[in-house]
């Protein structure tokens, strides 16, 4: 899954890696701009702990196993998700009930925390950049996935930290994603070489492995394969 970059890598960039196809194509976008990728990712108590395999195929894809970082805390002991909690991942939801409100799914300051824990990384390399896959088009209605969030985000980076105030490192969170159609994602992934078969999508995968094809993850990178003119290659169950 090398990215399509001649030149020699310096600057380094953390990755939030989840092993989804957001993540991937962030990844991918940060390796082709020439970056020395460092993926980051979390074992956080989330009932599709799957997406962590994933994570892992994509970070040995991209040969940066070596340097894939995962974290592990517990929301569970929070809860209030369907992530995360005894309730039920929402099935069958009209692209109008996605695109309305906030969904179940979502986990309480989850971004909040995942951008936390970048920022402490790339301080602790050296590093002006944070690559995340967020995308305000084609998503669930995530409030921490909104370009006015990585802004303040952002902003609050700089004033907080060691190498901010002191002037030696400027963070930049790069959202590479945030105004594309998923279609559009995929377009992007395949023309830099993302393998998406290696990376997982679903909320709530059947026993045996497979995707559940109506979660709204699963619907939203259906219909993104869809519009692209390509096949996804997972496995659903419908």
């Amino acid at each position: 899954m090398d990215a399509p970059y001649d030149g020699a890598m310096s600057a380094k960039a953390v990755v939030l890696l989840s092993g989804g196809l957001d993540s991937a194509t962030a990844m991918a976008i940060a390796r082709s701009e020439g970056y020395e990728v460092h993926p980051l990712s979390f074992r956080y108590g989330q009932r599709h702990e799957r997406e962590l395999q994933a994570a892992e195929r994509v970070a040995l894809a991209f040969g940066v196993a070596e340097r894939h970082l995962v974290i592990a805390f517990d929301l569970r002991a929070i809860g209030g998700s369907a992530l995360t909690d005894a309730i039920a991942v929402p099935k069958s939801r009209s692209a109008g009930e996605i695109a309305t409100g906030i969904p179940a799914t979502y986990v309480p300051a989850r971004n909040t925390i995942f951008l936390s824990f970048g920022l402490a990384l790339a301080e602790k390399l050296g590093a002006d950049d944070i690559f995340f896959g967020a995308n305000q088009l084609d998503y669930s209605g995530y409030p921490d996935c909104r370009e006015e969030y990585i802004q303040a985000f952002e902003r609050m980076a700089n004033l907080a930290t060691k190498a901010g105030v002191e002037g030696t490192t400027q963070i930049k969170i790069h959202t590479p994603l945030i105004r594309l159609t998923k279609a559009e994602i995929v377009k992007k992934g395949l023309a830099l070489g993302v393998d998406y078969s290696l990376t997982w999508s679903c909320y709530d995968p059947t026993p045996d492995g497979w995707a559940c094809g109506r979660c709204d993850s699963c619907q939203l990178r259906l219909k993104g394969f869809k519009e692209a003119g390509v096949e996804d290659s997972i496995k659903y169950a419908v």
